[in-house]
């Protein structure tokens, strides 16, 4: 699913065992993402993170994925049963990948996930983002003395390729390399431009209903008279 959404699939897979094999979380992320980030790649989709987390005596595999034009639900399903596949196999070939029990987690990015890649920004095209400019940098063409510090600039994404992003703020449009400027942060819009109205189609709607009603009243007086 898109930006706007969250598609999460998960499953429990038991190990024997739940001792404290395998050294520290982070040593066991890094054999997980060796397993796992291939498998991504190889049906289509880029592996956005993966944490590992203790909950109990069992191991939380979280597995975050995305790809142009979003990700559903089917496709969360598809991925989770290869990685869970790639596991097994990887475990079943000697690998300490997982000790003991662990659950597996994978679902699309969220709106609140920071936009840190080339990738994050042109799939986010359109939306309003807020964006620190790093050590207040001046737009591209603007002159005279900036204020030290970072500041915040928040804009619509115009476009964005492998070296700078548009944005469309109050002032104008402005081109920003992606060393000028931190995460960016897509913001919440209820209506976003170039989208319809709900309630201005509801009201529509309404006025019509209640002339056709208006209409069949003076029908009902004719009759009678």
């Amino acid at each position: 699913m898109t930006q706007r959404g969250r598609a999460t699939g998960s499953t429990g897979r038991p190990r024997g065992g739940g001792g404290p094999r395998g050294g520290d979380l982070a040593a066991r992320r890094d054999r997980l993402r060796a397993v796992i980030e291939p498998v991504v790649a190889d049906v289509g989709y880029d592996l956005e993170d993966l944490t590992v987390s203790r909950a109990g005596r069992r191991h939380v595999v979280r597995v975050i994925v995305d790809a142009d034009g979003g990700i559903d639900l089917d496709a969360v399903a598809d991925v989770s049963r290869a990685v869970s596949k790639a596991l097994d196999a990887a475990e079943e070939a000697g690998g300490d990948i997982v000790a003991g029990e662990y659950q597996l987690e994978v679902s699309s990015p969220g709106v609140d996930r920071p936009l840190t890649l080339p990738r994050h920004w042109r799939r986010n095209v359109g939306r309003l983002v807020k964006v620190t400019v790093r050590g207040a940098a001046a737009a591209p063409g603007q002159r005279g003395e900036q204020p030290a510090g970072d500041r915040q600039l928040t804009g619509r994404v115009v476009a964005a390729d492998d070296d700078s992003v548009q944005l469309e703020t109050d002032d104008g449009r402005t081109d920003w390399t992606y060393a000028q400027l931190g995460p960016g942060r897509v913001q919440v819009e209820f209506t976003r431009p170039g989208e319809p109205d709900e309630f201005d189609d509801a009201d529509d709607t309404d006025d019509t209903d209640e002339s056709d009603d208006f209409d069949d009243e003076d029908d009902v007086e004719d009759e009678e008279r």
